[in-house]
């Protein structure tokens, strides 16, 4: 399927995204360089976002307006919950946290920013605006660890950074990813050019949001 609609935003956040390979926290997951302090800070605050993610496509199934579009919201859900937060749960516990203590961590600010930007595209405007803002997040992941495997196949080995670059880099989270793109090209298939211009300014501006999120991981913000 040819994803005309993804293309146009990738194309309009390429500046955006182009900084996220070269950023300190993503260089020190692909060669094992990170400190760990940073990456549990990123990893509960990563945890915290997810919660509030799921509940953006909970909103999705509440705001679609046909079963299959109902039904693709709602996989996510389940696939966030259940599949994605795997790798969290799993890190967490060789970091020595517990899931109590990660869910009465307060949310850093940049995170809280983040999350209630996509919450108010949710509750304010339709489905397709909710793809979009949903979008960045899945594909900028999927886009980071795949440059990752391309640039050092031997960083998936790692012992400790190697689960999760093995986690956004395989096929079934590159599957699912295909399966948002289609649901975002099937939304806006009927949009206007005010409304597709209205999809790029959300996918921007949650593109830089995801860069928010790797400095204040980098630098340990609160």
């Amino acid at each position: 399927m040819k994803q005309n609609t993804t293309q146009r935003l990738l194309d309009a956040a390429k500046d955006i995204w182009a900084d996220y390979h070269a950023h300190p926290f993503v260089r020190g997951i692909a060669d094992g360089t990170l400190d760990r302090e940073k990456f549990k800070h990123y990893m509960v605050q990563d945890y915290l976002y997810l919660l509030d993610y799921a509940r953006v496509f909970a909103l999705g199934v509440a705001k679609a307006r046909n079963r299959g579009s109902m039904a693709l919201f709602a996989g996510y859900v389940t696939q966030i919950l259940d599949g994605e937060m795997d790798i969290h749960r799993s890190y967490m516990e060789r970091l020595g946290i517990s899931l109590d203590e990660a869910e009465r961590t307060p949310m850093a600010q940049d995170n809280l920013s983040y999350v209630s930007y996509m919450l108010r595209i949710a509750y304010e405007e339709g489905p397709g605006e909710i793809a979009a803002a949903i979008l960045s997040c899945a594909l900028s992941y999927e886009v980071i660890a795949k440059e990752m495997t391309k640039q050092n196949p031997a960083w998936v080995e790692h012992p400790f950074y190697g689960e999760w670059v093995r986690g956004y880099a395989s096929d079934d989270y590159a599957a699912a990813n295909e399966r948002l793109m289609e649901l975002t090209e099937h939304l806006a298939a009927d949009y206007s050019e005010a409304r597709l211009r209205r999809l790029e300014e959300i996918f921007i501006a949650c593109s830089r949001y995801e860069g928010a999120f790797w400095d204040m991981a980098w630098e340990l913000r609160t």
